[in-house]
């Protein structure tokens, strides 16, 4: 029997960095989620003034020192949200009354989901919003105001929701009452007794009540252990039942709120047998155990509306499960599903159809009809953590081959998800399972025998070097290396010091040393230190910006940060861009890509990156204006001039689709490699 830890609650993780940070006085928390969500929810919390330190990877302890219900700072940029709806819809609702404006974005996905759900209760409340884009969507400004109670009555059970709501009355010092058809997630309100605020939780005529009563005028610090996340644990105890063999993992610290687990009832329906061991403590009122799946004969079953909500997260591991079951399981009342990280009932229909499984996609489910056949074929992840992860459990079983376009999404919530996957296969010998799970970018065979391949993506400013990149690198499930924020690091290091730029020429290597700038490996990425801290919203200051350019000319600093940039790529698998990476960081790069656009184009695109895409004629011309100075001064400096390298693919993205540039270097790459 394998033990197995899977990493930290992420719903949790959310909760408990935004609380420690309204808290009076320095809260512990150990057990933290260090996926890209809570990542995204610590660097806005940062950009808002609170000073969270590095997520610790191996889960020990963090101390966040608390600046009050109303003491955070008004940001001086956008803050990104990434791909978190948790992030952006709970901090919608802290930020509603708090003495400042801030907007928030987030990623092409989050910039389609709705916010409206959020926004239009709070709004009752006296909150004020301002749309930046797209109706209902991010970006969206808020501009703190002073609350008053509410009382909302939803269509839809919405831990996000409930959770916002909950924040505002909090920071903003008014009672609220949420009612909703069903009990959702209850983590906010389990979090909040914890630290003595008055919650009260009832079933009525309407549905599920929730009130917060009586708010506290300041929050006493957490000591808060983070459980494991059932969702994630969700797919190895599927790989259990799946395996063949009795108790081959068994998974211990797991998160067991009844709220979460609904997903354990319908494996009983289904024949599953799932030892449940609960531990005799809590953790700030969340009950933890051990899980302990035994293989056995599955049939299909039917998932009704009302289980849904405490079950809606684990849907794709449960229709991995059904696709290798006896007859046919339905599940509805899952409409929820269709504005996740993406629309998962599409997406696990169609990646079912590619394997060969039977499946008709309903208006709000499915009905699968499960098969012991091989499955075969190529499927995608639809840049969502879950689906991903969902046929990486079916393709790691034995005689299936199953090929996934993008494995580094499951970063999102479970880092080393494939290591541990296939850590498990092959120690339970399934030797096949291993090699079946791999990505259509993982190459079979390097170019270069002593590391995989690396992949270089230069370009001058605004032709999307640095997008084109990261999906790349996501797409052929490589590191993405950015090469600005080396030099933006050490331009706010030298800022910090009260080096002014005008001495900045004279700098030579022993003064540079004197700032542990350095990369840090990260699933997917890599991680910008400054002696402990990690670097991200500091490194786009608009102080910053200003300055790095005449920095990043600079021959000592060059050379300083090159040594930097070649470490990154030792082992390989590197996906670097820049403006000089093909001709001096990796001359040898395996393929040197050279991505350009019309000066309009290019100039457009910051614009639209600012979230200001419609600044008229004259804002156009001003940013042409730019853009055409910073190429002149890129081409004619006399260290590494800006240029295509020798025998770069150039790509002109002026009249492409951003999926089609993509797909011509990740196409580029898969056949240089083999794959």
């Amino acid at each position: 029997m394998i033990d197995v830890r899977v990493p930290g609650d992420k719903s949790l993780t959310h909760r408990a960095l935004i609380l420690a940070s309204l808290a009076e006085g320095e809260s512990r928390l150990t057990g933290l989620l260090t996926g890209e969500d809570p990542q995204a929810t610590r660097n806005a919390l940062r950009t808002l003034g609170v000073p969270i330190g590095v997520l610790p990877e191996d889960g020990t302890e963090l101390r966040v020192s608390g600046v009050g219900l109303q003491g955070l700072r008004e940001p001086t940029q956008l803050i990104d949200c990434c791909n978190s709806g948790t992030t952006a819809r709970l901090l919608l609702g802290v930020l509603s009354s708090q003495r400042l404006v801030a907007a928030l974005t987030g990623d092409e996905s989050l910039r389609r989901r709705p916010m409206r759900r959020v926004t239009e209760p709070l709004s009752r409340m006296g909150a004020q919003f301002r749309e930046l884009g797209v109706r209902g969507c991010l970006p969206i400004e808020v501009r703190g105001s002073v609350l008053r109670p509410l009382e909302h009555v939803s269509t839809v059970s919405s831990a996000q929701v409930k959770g916002a709501l909950l924040l505002a009355g909090l920071t903003g010092g008014v009672d609220v009452s949420v009612v909703e058809p069903v009990l959702s997630r209850d983590h906010t309100e389990r979090l909040l007794r914890a630290m003595g605020v008055g919650i009260h939780s009832e079933h009525t005529d309407q549905g599920w009540q929730v009130r917060l009563s009586e708010p506290p005028s300041a929050l006493p610090p957490l000591d808060f252990a983070v459980p494991a996340d059932f969702s994630s644990a969700a797919f190895f105890l599927v790989l259990g039942l799946l395996l063949g063999g009795d108790a081959s993992v068994r998974l211990v610290e797991v998160g067991l709120n009844p709220t979460r687990t609904g997903l354990l009832s319908v494996l009983s329906r289904m024949g599953a047998t799932v030892e449940v061991d609960r531990e005799s403590d809590d953790r700030c009122g969340e009950p933890v155990g051990t899980l302990i799946p035994h293989s056995g004969r599955l049939q299909g079953t039917e998932v009704t509306a009302a289980e849904l909500p405490a079950l809606i997260d684990e849907v794709p591991a449960l229709v991995a499960l059904a696709a290798r079951a006896e007859g046919v399981t339905r599940i509805t009342g899952a409409s929820e599903l269709r504005v996740k990280e993406s629309d998962r009932i599409a997406a696990l229909a169609t990646n079912l159809r590619a394997l060969g499984v039977s499946v008709e996609e309903l208006p709000d489910g499915l009905e699968v009809e499960g098969t012991d056949r091989p499955l075969q074929g190529e499927v995608r992840s639809f840049d969502d953590h879950r689906i991903a992860m969902a046929f990486g459990v079916l393709a790691s079983l034995p005689g299936n081959r199953v090929r996934i376009d993008d494995r580094a999404v499951a970063d999102v919530s479970f880092p080393g998800f494939w290591r541990l996957l296939d850590g498990i296969t092959s120690k339970h010998g399934n030797a096949g399972g291993r090699g079946s799970a791999r990505s259509a970018g993982q190459p079979a065979s390097g170019l270069n025998r002593k590391r995989g391949p690396i992949i270089t993506i230069d370009g001058p400013a605004g032709s999307g070097k640095s997008t084109t990149a990261r999906v790349v690198a996501q797409r052929l499930g490589f590191r993405h290396l950015d090469s600005g924020a080396l030099y933006r690091a050490l331009t706010c290091a030298l800022l910090e010091a009260g080096i002014p730029p005008d001495r900045w020429p004279a700098l030579d290597r022993a003064d540079l040393d004197r700032f542990a700038i350095r990369l840090e490996p990260r699933a997917g990425n890599f991680a910008v230190l400054l002696g402990q801290s990690v670097l991200d919203a500091e490194l786009r200051t608009s102080e910053v910006t200003e300055h790095v350019s005449q920095l990043s000319g600079l021959p000592a600093v060059r050379s300083w940060l090159l040594e930097r940039q070649r470490a990154a790529g030792a082992s390989g698998q590197l996906v670097a861009e820049g403006r000089d990476m093909g001709t001096v960081v990796f001359p040898d790069a395996d393929l040197k890509v050279f991505l350009t656009a019309s000066l309009e184009e290019r100039a457009r695109r910051r614009l639209e990156d600012r979230a200001v895409p419609r600044s008229g004629p004259a804002g156009l011309r001003d940013e042409m204006q730019r853009i055409e100075a910073r190429d002149d001064r890129d081409r004619n400096r006399p260290l590494s001039p800006l240029r295509a390298p020798p025998g770069a693919l150039v790509i002109d993205t002026t009249g492409l689709k951003f999926e089609e540039q993509v797909e011509s270097i990740v196409r580029h790459v898969l056949d240089l490699t083999g794959c």
